[in-house]
């Protein structure tokens, strides 16, 4: 395993999906790990953004791996169509969803990972047997809601939480950051023990978005070079 770099279309070109998914992408281990999608719905969120017939389209240009972050109410009813369609990690809000435990059940019997956000200020102690229920648990270090926001470093604490719990075997999850990671970011991260980084204008932003994914990687291989060399 090598630190997984997803790059969120929410700061690419939406006239330009496929053409931006193209440019992450590079040979295999070179660029994006998965590709980040933003879905939101106006109701749970106060943005509205990519949903369903552009995940389809996707699935169609990208070999990337899609990885769905579903910021909408009633995640049980609509996330299991994103995991059909072949998103490859499916990932709802623990505040939204109203049977979280029958809804990875629901996601994995589609085909997908199961993956489970919690927002900055939800604890993540209370949702702890949830989890174990899950494949992925991505921490938001920003609201939901909107890309550029700067990275709140109090989540880490949960990050590193999360980590011993897997170091532990208590939990079997992947750990996942989402917000504000650039280069200026993501060593704090690595540090405390993320396995997959979410960045969207640090890599959408930049000259060359291929490259800033490498960069980026490699910053987190040099923050932590034990855990990585050892992977």
């Amino acid at each position: 395993m090598h630190p997984l770099i997803a790059p969120s279309m929410l700061s690419a070109d939406f006239a330009r999906l496929a053409d931006e998914a193209d440019v992450v992408t590079g040979a295999p281990g070179e660029g994006a790990d998965w590709l980040h999608i933003d879905v939101m719905d106006a109701h749970f969120v106060p943005n509205l953004t990519l949903g369903l017939p552009i995940v389809q389209s996707l699935l169609k240009a990208t070999d990337v791996p899609l990885d769905c972050h579903l910021m909408i109410e009633d995640p049980d009813r609509w996330a299991p169509g994103y995991a059909e369609a072949g998103a490859y990690n499916v990932t709802v809000h623990v505040e939204a969803a109203h049977d979280p435990v029958a809804l990875a059940k629901n996601l994995r019997a589609a085909g997908a990972k199961a993956g489970l956000s919690i927002k900055p200020g939800t604890p993540l102690e209370d949702h702890l047997d949830t989890l174990k229920h899950y494949d992925t648990l991505l921490i938001m270090s920003v609201e939901p809601g909107f890309g550029g926001q700067s990275f709140i470093p109090e989540v880490l604490d949960k990050v590193r939480t999360a980590r011993r719990l897997v170091d532990t075997g208590h939990l079997t999850v992947l750990v996942e950051i989402d917000g504000g990671i650039n280069s200026d970011t993501v060593e704090q991260a690595a540090e405390a023990g993320v396995d997959c980084f979410v960045a969207g204008s640090a890599v959408y932003g930049a000259d060359d978005p291929l490259r800033a994914v490498q960069a980026l990687r490699s910053q987190v291989v040099e923050a932590d070079p034990k855990r990585w060399a050892s992977a």
